[in-house]
């Protein structure tokens, strides 16, 4: 791997523009607004070429000057540059032209797009000094730092919510971290990993590495642009959490717009919640800026039951920008949306996927998306994690004996249905 000149600058405060030196601070002391990476893009644009990154390993760090490293990266070597998949089928049953799925449910290596944000969390982790790494977490984010940990050496200490999906706690569990459920919502527990990372010296990704972590986030907006062609798509529909993924796809393409290595930026963001958790959409729809916390989240997506996201406001503010939208799915048009994504393209996502294919849906169906215009949808996690919701809503088996007259007997209408 070639040697990589620093383009960090440092941290900003995304309110009062005040400036802190790439330490482990989020907030600031000032306005208590939040943190950002800032980089000398005008230093960067003379350098980085599309040539360059097109001749790099297929992982997140072939756009490795537009994240927050000081040196070489040390983590998530073979995460990133999932598929960009053209979804014939399914556009057809939306009909629309020309739709595409980002699929992260095959990222590497815990299947969802939190293997994004980590390795970049943990890389930066290791430079500033730190040996142990935590979360607050609703089970990818858990999965993603316990096996990044793992390969890194990291002692890791992960917090999150009791009662979530079986999949995702073992997902978690099998890499050997301290794991520790906590009874609350994931706010509650967000708020007391806030103080235990006041009082340990342990890197939290999501919490003092948040500048850090959350700029992983932007390589999704880059693969889906160089995957295209090095073109921005003119429309991309984002679940919606915490409120990282949306706003840092957006600063993606803006940086690759900014630094000419696409040449237009047509892109309008939008956002994806369940009706059962949906303070940003809701606020969205009323016209306000005054995101209000939905304290007791009542969603099979679990991975979005975030009441009170921390980039909320930025979510809202990026689909102001881009001149986007959002939407809720109720539980079951997730659960339809699982289905029909998986009888389409053969791909199963899990409930946040759901949430994005049907809102996705209802966007198109509503006239906010037009049907002849390029449409990405990203699947951000894999459906082997929450196969709870849909016990009982897949239809009945076929029991029968070991003989050929058994299975005419007993699976005869199915038989007539196929070669009929």
């Amino acid at each position: 791997m070639e040697t990589t000149s620093c383009y960090v600058t440092g941290l900003r405060c995304r309110e009062c523009g005040r400036d802190y030196p790439a330490q482990a601070v989020f907030t600031c002391e000032y306005c208590f607004g939040p943190l950002e990476v800032t980089y000398d893009y005008e230093r960067m644009r003379g350098h980085l070429t599309r040539e360059m990154i097109v001749s790099r390993p297929q992982n997140i760090w072939r756009y490795r000057e537009l994240l927050p490293l000081a040196g070489e990266p040390t983590d998530g070597l073979n995460s990133g540059f999932t598929p960009l998949v053209r979804a014939e089928n399914l556009g057809r049953e939306l009909g629309v032209r020309e739709l595409y799925l980002k699929d992260d449910s095959v990222n590497r290596p815990t299947l969802s797009y939190k293997d994004r944000v980590v390795p970049v969390a943990l890389s930066r982790a290791k430079e500033l000094g730190f040996d142990t790494v935590g979360c607050a977490s609703t089970g990818n984010l858990a999965n993603a730092v316990a096996a990044h940990a793992a390969v890194a050496g990291l002692k890791a200490v992960i917090f999150v919510p009791a009662g979530l999906e079986a999949g995702k706690i073992v997902g978690t569990q099998v890499y050997g971290p301290t794991l520790i459920c906590v009874e609350g919502t994931y706010d509650e527990v967000n708020r007391l990993c806030t103080e235990v990372a006041g009082k340990y010296r342990w890197a939290f990704v999501n919490v003092n590495l948040r500048p850090y972590y959350t700029e992983g986030a932007k390589t999704c907006g880059f693969e889906i642009a160089e995957q295209l062609g090095w073109r921005a798509p003119q429309h991309v529909v984002l679940p919606v959490a915490g409120g990282t993924l949306l706003p840092k796809v957006w600063k993606g393409f803006r940086e690759l717009h900014r630094l000419g290595l696409i040449p237009h930026l047509p892109t309008k963001v939008y956002g994806a919640q369940p009706a059962g958790c949906a303070p940003v959409v809701t606020a969205l729809h009323e016209g306000s800026d005054i995101i209000r916390p939905v304290r007791k989240p009542r969603t099979i997506a679990l991975s979005l039951a975030i009441g009170n996201p921390a980039d909320g406001f930025y979510v809202l503010k990026a689909i102001s920008d881009s001149g986007g939208w959002g939407d809720t799915a109720t539980d079951e048009e997730i659960v339809d949306a699982i289905k029909l994504l998986a009888r389409t393209e053969g791909i199963f996502t899990e409930t946040a996927g759901g949430v994005t294919i049907a809102v996705t849906k209802k966007l198109i169906e509503s006239g906010r998306i037009p049907r002849d215009e390029l449409i990405v949808a990203c699947v951000t996690g894999n459906g082997l994690k929450t196969i709870e919701p849909l016990a009982g809503r897949l239809g009945a088996t076929v029991n029968i004996a070991p003989s050929l007259a058994s299975f005419e007997e007993r699976a005869g209408a199915i038989v007539g249905s196929l070669v009929s």
